[in-house]
C-alpha cells in the first residue's frame, strides 16, 4: 500500500486552557518532522474554520512564536462550539479534498472529540482516506478513557491556590465576615472543585467544605455544616461546584444541548445569610480558573506537548478515529505515557469524580484523591506563615 501524503489541518474547539497552546504547538513542531506531511495548517475557530475554508499556514510561524505559544494562555487558532449538521458533512470532505488534506487533529473536549468521531465517520462514509486524531484538553477532566486532562493540572494550581489564599484572607477577617462561597467550574463532574484541597497543609486549612455535583447538596445540610465550622473556628471557606446545587433556575443550554450552570454560589449566600445571618462573602473567578498563565503547572505544559506531538505520530503511522490518552504508568515518581481510545467511546461520555475520592460524609476529598491530582499540577506551592502571637503581658 502506498504511503499515504498530503497536508494536516488542525483546530482548537471549546474552552480554552492555560497550556491548549501547548498541543498546538507539540501537532506543529511533529508535523514539520514528517515526510509524509507537506503542509500543516491551522482552521481557524474550529471546524468552523473547515467549513469556511478559512485556514493559515502554520508552517510558516517563527520558532521564536511557537516557543512564547507554549507560555500562552487561550486558544492561538480561536476557539468555537458548534455542532455539525447534516448538510456540513460534505462541505468538510470538499475543502479537506481541495487543500490536499489528509490529516486532521482537533484540539478539544467532550463536544470536540463528538465532532472529531464525526469527521472520521464522513470520510469513511465518502471514501475519502483522512486520519482523525482527537487530542484531549479540558479544565473540567472529565473525559473518558485518559488517567487525567492536559489543562487540568494548570486550573487545579489554580484553583488550589486561590482556596488557600482567599481562605487566610477570610480568616483574618473573622466574625465579621467569617464566610467565603468560591464558585469552581466543572459543570457535571467534580474534579476541578476538589483540587481546591491540594494545598492544604495542615488540619483546618482552607477550604473547610467541599460540595461537588457528585454528592449534590440541600440547604439544610450546608447551613448546618457551614455553622458547626464557624462554631470552632470563627470562619468557613466552602468550595463548592458550579453544579453541586440541584438546580439554580438557569435554564439555558448550549450548541450542545448542555444545561449551562450558574447561580450556585448565590444561592448558598443567599440562605446562609437568611438561617444563620453570618456576613457571606463570594469568590467567583470564572474564566481567571482555565487562562491564568502565572499559574501553570509544567507537569501539565509538557503533557499537553506530548498528546500534541502523539497525535501526529498515530496519523503518519495509520491510526485514525482514535483519541490520544495519558497513561499513567508511575505514581512514585510520577511518569506519565500516551496511549489511545476509539472516539466512539469518548464523544459526549462524561467522567465523574468516583466515589473513593470522596469523603463518606460528601464534603470532603480523601487521600487517594490528594494522591492522584498533586502531582499534575507542579512543584508544592511555597509554604505561608503565622505570626506567633507572644502576648504582652497586660498592664492596666
Amino acid at each position: 500500500m502506498a504511503t499515504l501524503r498530503g497536508a494536516l489541518v488542525v483546530g482548537q474547539s471549546g474552552g480554552p486552557t492555560a497550556v491548549i497552546n501547548n498541543s498546538l504547538v507539540g501537532v506543529i513542531e511533529q508535523s514539520l518532522l514528517e515526510e509524509q506531511i507537506t503542509a500543516v495548517y491551522g482552521s481557524l475557530r474550529g471546524i468552523q474554520g473547515v467549513l469556511q475554508d478559512r485556514l493559515v499556514d502554520l508552517g510558516r510561524e517563527s520558532p521564536q512564536t511557537l516557543s512564547g505559544l507554549r507560555r500562552t494562555p487561550g486558544a492561538a487558532l480561536g476557539t468555537v462550539r458548534y455542532k455539525l449538521q447534516e448538510e456540513d458533512y460534505e462541505r468538510v470532505v470538499e475543502v479537506m479534498r481541495a487543500h490536499g488534506v489528509r490529516f486532521f487533529c482537533y484540539i478539544g473536549g467532550n463536544d470536540s472529540m463528538d465532532t472529531a468521531y464525526r469527521v472520521d465517520a464522513v470520510a469513511r462514509r465518502t471514501g475519502y482516506e483522512l486520519r482523525c486524531i482527537g487530542v484531549p484538553k479540558t479544565v473540567d477532566n472529565d473525559l473518558a478513557g485518559t488517567d487525567h486532562c492536559p489543562g487540568y493540572g494548570s486550573a487545579a494550581r489554580f484553583v488550589a491556590l486561590a482556596a488557600r489564599d482567599t481562605g487566610w484572607d477570610t480568616e483574618s477577617m473573622g466574625l465579621s465576615s467569617p464566610v467565603k462561597v468560591i464558585e469552581i467550574m466543572g459543570r457535571n463532574a467534580g474534579w476541578l472543585t476538589a483540587a481546591a484541597a491540594l494545598a492544604r497543609k495542615e488540619t483546618g486549612d482552607p477550604p473547610h467544605l467541599i460540595y461537588v455535583p457528585e454528592r449534590p447538596v440541600d440547604d439544610a445540610t450546608v447551613v448546618a455544616e457551614v455553622g458547626d465550622v464557624v462554631a470552632a473556628r470563627e470562619h468557613c471557606v466552602v468550595a463548592l461546584s458550579e453544579g453541586a446545587v440541584p438546580d439554580t433556575g438557569m435554564g439555558e443550554v448550549d450548541a450542545f444541548g448542555h444545561q449551562m450552570k450558574g447561580g450556585a454560589a448565590e444561592h448558598l449566600e443567599r440562605i446562609l445569610s437568611e438561617q444563620l445571618g453570618l456576613k457571606v462573602r463570594v469568590d467567583k473567578p470564572n474564566y481567571l480558573q482555565r487562562s491564568f498563565s502565572t499559574c501553570i503547572s509544567e507537569v501539565d505544559a509538557n503533557e499537553a506537548y506530548m498528546v500534541g506531538q502523539s497525535a501526529v505520530r498515530l496519523a503518519v503511522d495509520g491510526k485514525s478515529g482514535v483519541m490520544v490518552t495519558l497513561v499513567r504508568v508511575a505514581q512514585d515518581p510520577y511518569q506519565c505515557e500516551t496511549g489511545t481510545v476509539p472516539l466512539e467511546q469518548i464523544a459526549n461520555a462524561e467522567r465523574l469524580l468516583p466515589d473513593v475520592y470522596l469523603s463518606e460524609q460528601g464534603n470532603d476529598v480523601t487521600a487517594a484523591f490528594l494522591d492522584y491530582a498533586r502531582p499534575l499540577i507542579g512543584p508544592p506551592p511555597p509554604p505561608l506563615a503565622r505570626l506567633a502571637r507572644f502576648a504582652v503581658p497586660p498592664l492596666v
